[in-house]
């Protein structure tokens, strides 16, 4: 992992270690933060999909349940890539685009009722942040820890 020594106060350069001393078991930390989520949404697709096609209808998406299915699977094999580490990139730019589409399709707090608009908005907001996490998958790559890195060796 590349990581700059340098830093910009010298009170800072034990964070800098640390971070250039950890950094690839972090990357998998957070790959698999990153990733635990769509798995975690990916099953709550699956186990409720009535549920989930029941609110792609009520956002006017069509056809709903084909949507549903798409999302659930979709959510799966990003998680599972994420955690494996395997096409690392791909995935997190494919990540990046799925919540932006769902963030601009379910997550549109302005448009709520008031009552609603609080839990939409840190539906949102978690989504940027999401969106943050992938983009930083995507520009420091799996990590020495990954299918990517021992694919890359043979």
């Amino acid at each position: 992992m590349t990581t700059s020594a340098n830093t910009s106060h010298p009170t800072l350069a034990r964070t800098d270690n640390i971070a250039a001393t950890w950094g690839d078991f972090l990357l998998v930390v957070g790959r698999v933060f990153l990733g635990w989520l769509f798995l975690a949404s990916s099953y709550g697709k699956f186990s409720g999909i009535a549920g989930t096609t029941g609110y792609f209808t009520s956002l006017g998406m069509s056809p709903p349940e084909m949507w549903a299915w798409v999302s659930a699977f979709t959510e799966t094999i990003l998680g599972v890539a994420l955690i494996l580490g395997f096409a690392t990139r791909y995935a997190a730019l494919a990540a990046f685009l799925f919540v932006l589409v769902a963030t601009a399709i379910a997550h549109r707090y302005w448009t709520y009722p008031a009552a609603a608009q609080a839990g939409q908005y840190n539906n949102w907001l978690k989504n940027i942040a999401i969106m943050g996490g992938t983009l930083y998958v995507f520009v420091f790559g799996a990590g020495r820890y990954s299918l990517d890195a021992m694919l890359a060796k043979r």
